[in-house]
């Protein structure tokens, strides 16, 4: 059995940018999404908190240490700059795996400055059940 549990979240990132003739993805600081273990072209998951859109992509980095955080191609229709947003990614996992995974969490003010980092954000006791087959 494999379980799909949150892997890296970047939470309240602002839009810095938008790009209609990109041809699609979300730009992301590569400084923020490697704290976060974002890898470029993974699957990503977008929830805009200003106008509860949400829609799946594929992150690509941008230069570090700039707070950029662009919707690219079709994207750019799902929000606008100044919107916040939640970025997540997702990993399939063993149920021995879940027991010990950590998501990999940062919180971000509205200038996409790190203003919490969670490198061990889900400290709760799992107790794996051996499967009985």
């Amino acid at each position: 059995m494999q379980l799909i549990l949150l892997k890296s979240k970047i939470h309240r990132a602002t839009v810095t940018g938008a790009s209609l003739d990109y041809e699609g993805s979300l730009t992301v600081s590569a400084d923020l999404a490697e704290l976060v273990g974002l890898i470029p072209h993974e699957k990503i998951l977008v929830a805009n908190l200003s106008n509860g859109e949400r829609f799946e992509t594929y992150a690509i980095y941008g230069p570090a240490r700039q707070g950029i955080i662009e919707l690219n191609g079709a994207t750019a229709h799902l929000g606008k700059i100044g919107d916040r947003v939640t970025i997540m990614s997702f990993a399939r996992v063993t149920p021995e795996e879940a027991a010990v995974h950590r998501p990999r969490i940062l919180v971000l003010n509205d200038k996409n400055v790190v203003v919490r980092y969670d490198e061990d954000a889900s400290v709760r006791s799992f107790k794996v059940v051996a499967n009985k087959a």
